[in-house]
C-alpha cells in the first residue's frame, strides 16, 4: 500500500498527464481557462474564428453543413500551423431578407441576421480574443455571402489596433482555394460546370462528405429527386464521393495555412 506522501504525488501527476491531454486540443470550447492563458503564453497566440452559417442545402444535405465544416477544418488549419487556437463557431450569420423572405432564407430552417448585426457579432468576438492576449485573429468563412463583411471588419480593427501588437485577417484564401481551386481540380478529372455547381452540388455536398459524412443524406441522393434549383440545389450533386471531396480539404488547408505563415512572419 502506498504511504499518503507517495500516493500525494501519485494523484499529482496523474492530474498533470490529465491536463497535458486536454491541452492538446486546439478548439477553446475543449480547455479550461488556465490551459488556454497557458498556451498563449506559450506562443499560441493565432486564432482562427470559424464561420459557418444555418442555410438550406438542398434536401440532402443537414442545414449546420458550413458550421462543421469550418470548425474541422479550422482544426486543421491550426494543427498544421502549430501555434494556433480555434475559437467557437459562428453560426448566425446573413442569409437574406426574413420579411419578405429572400435567397436562403425561402427555405425551412434557415436562419438570418442582418449584415451590421453580424459584423458587430465578428467585432465583439475579435475584441474578447484580443483582451485574452491573442496578437492574430483570423476570420475564417465557409460561406461566400458575407466574405466582404469579414473583409470589412478585419479592416476596421486592424486600423483600430495600428498601435498595438494586435492584428486582424480576414482569411480570403481559404473560401478562394474553395471556389476557384477545389473546382478546377474537379473540372480537371472530367466533371462539368453544370454538375461542380454553386451550392449543394457536386463540390459542395464531396466536400461535406470528406469533412463529415453524416452530413449528407446518401439515400436521397441515390434516389435523385427533387435535386434542382427549385428544391435550393445549383448542380448535380449524385455523383459527389468523399475522395472527390478531399481534393477540396487539401486545397482549403494548404492554401490556409500558407497564408496564415506568410503573414504572421511578416
Amino acid at each position: 500500500m502506498l504511504r499518503r506522501p507517495a500516493r500525494f504525488l501519485v494523484a499529482c501527476a496523474v492530474a498533470v498527464f490529465a491536463t497535458a491531454l486536454h491541452a492538446q486540443s486546439v478548439f477553446l470550447e475543449d480547455l479550461t481557462s488556465p490551459e488556454v492563458q497557458a498556451l498563449v503564453r506559450n506562443g499560441h497566440t493565432t486564432v482562427l474564428i470559424p464561420i459557418g452559417g444555418t442555410e438550406q442545402n438542398g434536401p440532402h444535405m443537414v442545414l449546420g453543413k458550413h458550421n462543421v465544416r469550418a470548425k474541422v477544418l479550422c482544426g486543421r488549419i491550426a494543427a498544421a500551423l502549430g501555434n494556433a487556437l480555434v475559437a467557437p463557431v459562428i453560426a448566425y450569420v446573413p442569409e437574406g431578407s426574413v420579411s419578405p423572405p429572400s435567397s436562403h432564407m425561402r427555405f425551412a430552417g434557415t436562419i438570418s441576421i442582418t449584415p451590421q448585426t453580424f459584423e458587430r457579432l465578428l467585432e465583439d468576438a475579435a475584441r474578447s480574443l484580443r483582451a485574452t492576449g491573442f496578437r492574430d485573429i483570423v476570420f475564417v468563412g465557409d460561406h461566400g455571402g458575407y466574405q466582404r463583411n469579414e473583409q470589412a471588419v478585419a479592416e476596421r480593427l486592424d486600423r483600430e489596433w495600428a498601435k498595438t501588437p494586435a492584428r486582424a485577417r480576414a482569411l480570403v484564401e481559404y473560401y478562394r482555394a474553395a471556389e476557384t481551386e477545389y473546382p478546377a481540380a474537379l473540372a480537371a478529372r472530367g466533371h462539368s460546370k453544370d454538375a461542380i455547381g454553386t451550392h449543394a452540388g457536386l463540390a459542395d455536398t464531396s466536400l461535406s462528405l470528406a469533412v463529415d459524412p453524416k452530413l449528407v443524406r446518401r439515400d436521397v441522393l441515390a434516389a435523385g429527386q427533387h435535386l434542382d434549383g427549385a428544391h435550393g440545389v445549383y448542380g448535380d450533386p449524385r455523383g459527389s464521393s468523399e475522395a472527390l471531396g478531399q481534393l477540396g480539404v487539401d486545397a482549403i488547408v494548404r492554401r490556409s495555412v500558407e497564408a496564415l505563415r506568410g503573414a504572421t512572419q511578416h
